[in-house]
């Protein structure tokens, strides 16, 4: 019987054993992951380089140099100084008028009177001054504050949009737009313009009318 017990423990499988040294290839890992950073330090930039500046800052730099006021190669030029502006034709047509409401307590009748009295008579708007303090924007009469280029002929090629914001530079306008209505000569327009607004302390350096031809 012991004999049996014997030879059927020795005859039981035995549990097989891993062979020495296997387990994760840990030193095949650590190459490979070297070889990666490796390749991935070399694609970086070097130190001298610097990534591209974003837009906002290239538009920021353009500004500051002065390249986006650079004036159109195709502008007319203004006329000559001491040279009064053409009047434009009656019908000479006017670029639109980018209108913006509740900037000022003026209705957008009223503004745009302002602006097609002084598209059509640089005449009278050339020899009436500003007194909004518009001199500091060089602004050097009130018409300046409604038009800002012409075309040869005088008819305006763009608008300046400073007056949809001033309530003096429309109310000016208007008084010197009524006041030509009835007749007045720009002489006395000037004259009653500046003695109304004598309280503002800010003028532009707006040249005078020409003197009024005698009569014969």
């Amino acid at each position: 019987m012991g004999r049996q017990k014997r030879s059927r423990v020795s005859n039981a499988p035995r549990p097989e054993q891993e062979p020495a040294g296997s387990g994760p290839p840990w030193i095949l890992i650590g190459g490979l992951v070297v070889v990666v950073a490796a390749a991935a330090l070399a694609l970086l930039p070097s130190g001298g380089e610097s990534p591209g500046a974003p837009e906002s800052e290239v538009a920021s730099a353009a500004s500051e140099t002065g390249d986006e006021a650079a004036p159109s190669p195709d502008r007319p030029a203004p006329p000559a100084a001491g040279e009064p502006t053409p009047v434009p034709p009656v019908d000479a047509p006017l670029p639109p008028l980018p209108l913006v409401s509740n900037l000022v307590p003026r209705s957008p009748q009223v503004i745009r009177d302002a602006y097609i009295f002084a598209a059509q008579n640089p005449h009278v708007l050339e020899y009436v001054p500003c007194f909004c303090g518009c001199e500091t924007r060089g602004h050097k009469r009130n018409a300046d504050c409604f038009v800002q280029s012409r075309n040869p002929d005088g008819s305006v090629r763009e608008w300046d949009t400073h007056g949809m914001a001033c309530i003096v530079c429309i109310d000016v306008a208007r008084d010197a737009m009524q006041m030509r209505a009835s007749g007045a000569r720009v002489v006395d327009i000037r004259n009653a313009v500046e003695s109304k607004y004598a309280a503002y302390e800010r003028q532009t350096p707006t040249p005078h009318p020409p003197a009024p031809a005698p009569a014969n």
